[in-house]
């Protein structure tokens, strides 16, 4: 059997993510996959210093809370589908390429094997994520859920939970929610606000959400994850244009 390296989006190590729960499900899925196949797990070189390891290790632990996190919400209606598999690994070969989806997949059929303590594992990655790194995750999962075109309500429950448990608020979730399931009020709960808004807020809205959903917050997870975070930002850009052309605003 082939040979299996898990490079880039292991990063040369795991952080904060192989403490705690999160850490369980991670070491029970990685034991499997060592089991089932020729695994090597590539390392960071010595000579590339601290930071380079600190940087990597940090890539590791936001992939790995991504996979589990899908896991949850693939879980959600009691049933995994192949089709569901060949959807996410399409949605992840998008976002991170087709070598690095092909080893997330692997892990993520292990981790779809086990109970997941949702509540205790998202409150370990609420305190070591920061909130710009948890808004992609959340927006990561919309994306998913929506991957095969139907979208089941448990997936939603569970999104909607994992977002609560994570610290996003309430209209953060919506505008995240929003890019992906459009109604006459999209745009303006993407800038998080009413249709009642006034030019001045609509144009302070804007500058506040470009500001904090700009690809340059997850510019230390790589050219991948800001790849999926200048999505979520063209969304936003798309919002405020679309409602100045409704308004007929310069």
């Amino acid at each position: 059997m082939a040979k299996v390296k898990f490079g880039k989006w292991l990063g040369g190590g795991l952080g904060w993510a192989f403490g705690g729960p999160l850490g369980g499900i991670l070491g029970f899925a990685l034991g499997s996959a060592f089991d089932a196949a020729s695994i090597s797990v590539q390392t960071t070189n010595g000579q590339a210093g601290s930071s380079r390891l600190k940087n990597a290790s940090h890539v590791g632990d936001f992939s790995a809370s991504l996979l589990v996190l899908s896991a949850a919400v693939m879980k959600s209606d009691g049933k995994t589908l192949k089709s569901e598999l060949d959807y996410v690994k399409r949605f992840l070969s998008q976002q991170f390429g087709e070598q690095n989806a092909q080893q997330q997949i692997l892990v993520l059929k292990e981790i779809l094997k086990q109970d997941i303590p949702l509540h205790d594992v998202c409150n370990q990655i609420k305190h070591y994520m920061p909130h710009s790194e948890r808004l992609q995750i959340t927006h990561y999962l919309f994306g998913i859920s929506k991957a095969d075109g139907h979208v089941h309500e448990l997936e939603l429950q569970t999104i909607h939970t994992i977002a609560n448990y994570l610290g996003v608020s309430a209209a953060d979730f919506n505008s995240l929610r929003a890019m992906y399931f459009r109604d006459t009020n999209s745009d303006y709960l993407i800038l998080e606000i009413t249709p009642s808004a006034t030019e001045e807020e609509i144009k302070k809205a804007y500058r506040k959400m470009a500001v904090k959903f700009h690809p340059d917050k997850v510019a230390a997870l790589g050219e991948e994850v800001q790849k999926g975070a200048n999505e979520k930002f063209q969304k936003v850009q798309s919002a405020y244009e679309n409602i100045k052309k409704q308004r007929g605003l310069s």
